[in-house]
């Protein structure tokens, strides 16, 4: 195994464009395949020789979990549990909250109903609770369908953050990944909603296979970690031949190029794990990372109602609408990322770390005012047994004086007393008060 790389490798750019595949992957088959573009034509009357290719960019969706492991890994290592906070509330919410607004407002401007899975305004109520980003488990209806891999998401973050807690090491995060499949493959045989729930057994596998590769990458190539990775590929297989079973895009759709696309999603992956990609330093590709987050947010449901009204209003082919369509979500999504994302992260991060702050230093002046209260009450129970061990100093000198004993008050008496109220004293009376010591925080990237 190679040592830490951790401030040799230079920053993975190849990632950022796999991110931008996996979403224009989504985008294709959402507004392509997942809907009837005139409320009643399946996809493949418009777009005969797009839409059976189309129907497997779901699968992109698998590709983000693999790529968030990974990112996850690397962006949490060495850091605190605060700081892992921080950095994925920071990354996940401010582009989200814009985004729900502005779908919101877009689908009310540019209404779509039939042969779409979603329509309609959201309530102000269903708006609230979807800011919070838990309106499933809350069963609340999301604005967007596609918010489902969120709450993906944020179960897999809280899995991780028990681990941060710990502190990230090579061994415990090896051990997190075998623990981890183990329960994702037995959990479904156990009929617990609990357990499917924590441990995401349909999902599980391309995020450990994600964190395995991330371990790779950093402390170079183990036969355990390419076991983990080979093991986590075999229940993917199972798990995307479900997944293309559910489809139905009226035409049919064959499993194995499912099977084909996820297992090249495995081995670029891989390659970007074990650096055979670290000579592409392509600078766009970094912005073109940072669109894929409120790209994906706000494709579906605006596209719709972007190509919805253009194909009634124009005389333009499918194709040039779906390819339209994708072009203002992508500079929308800039433009949300430039001018409401930026600011808004920064803004976010000063806050949370504010008040991580503000709870250690309240956490530190209570642990320091319950140290200076146990050392005086130290005090307090020395004096005591000093008054105890006078008090029976001078017990048996009182008895011989009414026994009109001649030596009660002779100095070889007095030393006795003194001997043992020195022998009933506790040692260390006064301990000092034990001084935390201040935390630093330091700055938690994305």
């Amino acid at each position: 195994m190679n040592r830490d790389r951790a401030n040799t490798s230079p920053r993975l750019a190849a990632l950022d464009g796999l991110r931008l595949i996996a979403a224009l992957a989504v985008a294709v088959f959402h507004l392509s395949v997942s809907w009837r573009l005139d409320g009643q034509s399946p996809p493949a009357y418009y777009l005969p020789d797009l839409a059976p290719i189309a129907a497997y960019g779901f699968l992109g969706v698998e590709l983000f979990f693999l790529i968030s492991g990974f990112v996850i890994g690397m962006s949490s290592w060495r850091r605190s549990l605060g700081e892992f906070f921080v950095s994925r509330v920071s990354r996940l919410y401010p582009a989200y909250w814009v985004c729900i607004l502005i779908t919101v407002a877009v689908v009310a401007i540019l209404p779509v109903t039939g042969g779409v899975p979603i329509s309609g305004v959201p309530e102000a109520r269903d708006i609230a609770v979807n800011m919070t980003m838990l309106q499933e488990p809350l069963g609340i209806p999301a604005v967007d369908t596609v918010y489902w891999t969120l709450f993906v998401e944020l179960r897999f973050y809280l899995l991780f953050a028990a681990l941060v807690a710990f502190g990230l090491t090579y061994r415990r995060t090896v051990i997190f990944c075998v623990t981890w499949m183990i329960v994702a493959v037995i959990g479904p045989t156990l009929d617990s909603r609990i357990v499917n729930i924590l441990a995401i057994p349909e999902y599980a596998p391309y995020f450990i296979a994600g964190i395995a590769m991330f371990l790779i990458n950093r402390f170079g190539r183990s036969p355990l970690l390419f076991a983990i990775i080979g093991f986590s590929w075999l229940v993917s297989i199972h798990r995307v031949e479900q997944r293309v079973g559910t489809i139905n895009p009226g035409f049919e759709v064959p499993i194995w190029p499912g099977i084909a696309i996820v297992s090249l999603c495995y081995l670029v992956v891989l390659a970007v794990a074990l650096g055979w990609t670290d000579r592409i330093r392509w600078s766009w590709l970094t912005t073109a990372g940072a669109l894929t987050y409120p790209f994906y947010l706000l494709h579906q449901r605006i596209g719709y109602g972007l190509i919805r009204h253009a194909q009634e209003r124009t005389s333009l082919p499918v194709w040039a609408l779906l390819l339209g369509a994708i072009t203002v979500v992508l500079g929308l999504a800039w433009l949300v990322h430039r001018f409401a994302e930026r600011p808004l992260s920064r803004w976010l991060r000063t806050m949370l770390r504010r008040a991580i702050a503000d709870v250690r230093r309240v956490s530190a002046a209570e642990a320091a005012a319950a140290g200076s209260a146990s050392a005086a009450d130290s005090v307090g129970s020395a004096s005591a047994a000093d008054s105890a061990g006078s008090a029976s100093s001078a017990g048996p000198a009182s008895s011989a004086g009414s026994a009109g004993s001649a030596q009660a008050g002779s100095p070889a008496a007095t030393r006795a007393g003194h001997s043992e109220g020195l022998q009933e004293r506790p040692a260390g009376v006064s301990p000092s008060p034990r001084q935390p010591s201040p935390s630093t925080l330091q700055n938690a990237s994305r």
